[in-house]
């Protein structure tokens, strides 16, 4: 079933989103060569505690920290810790959470380490994050799941190939809902398939996590020993670009961006719900 949300409890989202934001502007300052990922699960913490919130992600299935750090060919779910030291030219993908009074924010963003980077790699960030807000600005009343499903798919299939070869939009991960809990129904998939029908239709107080992930390579993931870390099985880069978002009688409210998501979805001719805490 899917939870849907009244204009209060939206709220309480948009306070928890805007503390993920408070998480990666905190933790995208201190993502620099020599930093280890243990480093960033400290500022986390800190930003944390300071807005008196509570993490997500820690404890959560036994997750022991309260971000997931994944590096170059790691796609989700890297732990911290003080082995993995950032490099000039690595990217990584910084997930992060936060839950407010009981409800929960949840956004990622892809992060370039030092300089010198490969305009590959540039570009498939780029390309990740805008299929995700191309997936956000989908987020209308009367559309279906599946149509945010296209959204991202058609934006990622409709861009010049890498060198690579192609773009592998991950196939075993995908976007969720979110609210009273970080996970919920309705899985979001990031391409579409015909075994999975249209969905639910999107009516106001839905809320999804959507969430790209895209490597240089293949589609197809493994996961290592420690049971979490998910790794491409060719060793290709990945990136991977997520917000939280709510869908009202105005449109959509993109709960973990500063701004709502004002800038980036007038860019695709939507207009972003009033913030409710402005």
């Amino acid at each position: 079933m899917v939870e849907i949300k009244t204009p209060e409890q939206i709220a309480k989202m948009r306070e928890a989103g805007l503390v993920v934001a408070a998480v990666h502007a905190a933790t995208r300052e201190a993502a620099v060569p020599g930093a280890t990922t243990r480093d960033l699960d400290e500022v986390s913490r800190k930003v944390l505690a300071e807005h008196g919130a509570k993490s997500n992600f820690l404890g959560y299935g036994g997750f022991p920290a309260t971000i997931c750090t994944s590096v170059n060919e790691v796609v989700v779910h890297g732990i911290p810790d003080e082995k993995t030291v950032l490099k000039d030219g690595d990217i990584i993908s910084i997930d992060a959470g936060a839950i407010v009074d009981g409800w929960h924010g949840d956004a990622a963003y892809t992060a370039f380490v030092g300089t010198g980077h490969a305009p590959e790699l540039i570009e498939l960030s780029r390309v990740t994050e805008e299929s995700m807000w191309a997936g956000l600005a989908a987020m209308k009343l009367g559309n279906r799941l599946v149509d945010i499903s296209k959204a991202i798919e058609s934006y990622i299939r409709r861009q010049p190939r890498p060198a690579t070869g192609k773009y592998g939009i991950i196939e075993d991960y995908g976007g969720h809902g979110i609210g009273s809990e970080m996970h919920m129904d309705p899985h979001l998939l990031n391409y579409v398939t015909r075994k999975r029908g249209k969905g639910p239709k999107l009516v106001p107080g839905f809320c999804l996590a959507i969430e790209p992930m895209v490597s240089l390579g293949t589609a197809r993931t493994d996961v290592l020993e420690d049971n979490w870390t998910v790794v491409t099985t060719d060793g290709t880069w990945s990136s991977h670009w997520e917000h939280s978002v709510a869908l009202t009688e105005e449109g959509p409210l993109v709960l973990t961006a500063v701004d709502g998501g004002k800038a980036k979805l007038a860019e695709y001719g939507v207009t972003a719900a009033p913030d409710p805490l402005a």
